[in-house]
C-alpha cells in the first residue's frame, strides 16, 4: 500500500491505532502499561515546553509522512519553535524533530527496527525508545543536525535521567517513568 491510499482509509474506532510500515497496515491496541509510558513522556515534554516560551510544541499520536510507503504514528512527537506545524493543517505531518516510541509486543520489531533505520535515513534528530520489559531507555541521537546518521546511542536505566540536547533544562528521572505513578512494574 502507498502513503497516499493508506491516507484514505477511514480512521479506526477510538483507542485503536494504526500505521504504515514497509507497505503494510499495522493495527495495535496500547495497553495500560504502554498508555502509562507514554503518558509519562508526553507529560514530562509538555511541562518543559510550557515552562517558557519558545520550546517547540509536543503531541501524541500522529500521522508523520515518512516516505510513500511508511506513515508512523509515534508515541509521543516534539517540533522545535518555528517548525510546529499549525492547528488546522491537515494530516501527514512532517518528520519532528524527536519521536518517542512505547514498546508494544506486537511493534516493538517494528520501533527497533525498520521504524528505527527509516528515521534516521530521513533526518529525525533524536530517537527515544522505551523499553517497558527491561524498563530502560535507548537514545538515538545526531550529534549535529547535518549528520548523516545517528552517532550517539545511549541506554538508560533505572536510577538515571534523561536528558537531551535539544531541550535545554529538561531532564526526567527514569524511575518517575517506569513507576507507572507509585505501581511497580516488574
Amino acid at each position: 500500500m502507498t502513503a497516499e491510499e493508506y491516507l484514505a482509509l477511514p480512521e479506526l474506532p477510538s483507542g485503536r491505532r494504526q500505521e504504515l510500515i514497509e507497505g503494510e497496515v499495522v493495527v495495535t491496541d496500547p495497553t495500560w502499561l504502554h498508555g502509562t509510558v507514554q503518558g509519562g513522556l508526553y507529560v514530562a515534554l509538555w511541562n518543559w515546553v510550557h515552562a517558557a516560551a519558545g520550546r517547540g510544541a509536543v503531541n501524541c499520536p500522529i500521522d508523520v509522512l515518512i516516505d510513500g510507503h511508511n506513515v508512523f504514528a509515534p508515541d509521543v512527537v516534539w517540533y522545535r519553535d518555528g517548525r510546529v506545524p499549525g492547528l488546522h493543517d491537515p494530516r501527514p505531518y512532517a518528520i519532528p524533530d524527536l519521536v518517542a516510541e512505547v514498546r508494544s509486543p506486537s511493534t516493538w520489531r517494528f520501533d527497533i527496527g525498520v521504524k528505527k533505520a527509516a528515521y534516521e535515513r530521513h533526518g529525525l534528530r533524536e530517537l527515544w525508545l522505551a523499553d517497558t520489559a527491561a524498563s530502560v531507555l535507548l537514545v538515538f541521537r545526531r550529534s549535529a543536525p547535518e549528520r548523516p546518521d545517528f552517532d550517539e546511542a545511549l541506554e538508560l536505566a533505572r536510577g538515571e535521567a534523561l536528558r537531551s540536547p535539544q531541550l535545554p533544562g529538561f531532564e526526567l528521572a527514569l524511575d518517575e517513568l517506569f513507576s507507572g505513578g507509585g505501581a511497580e512494574y516488574a
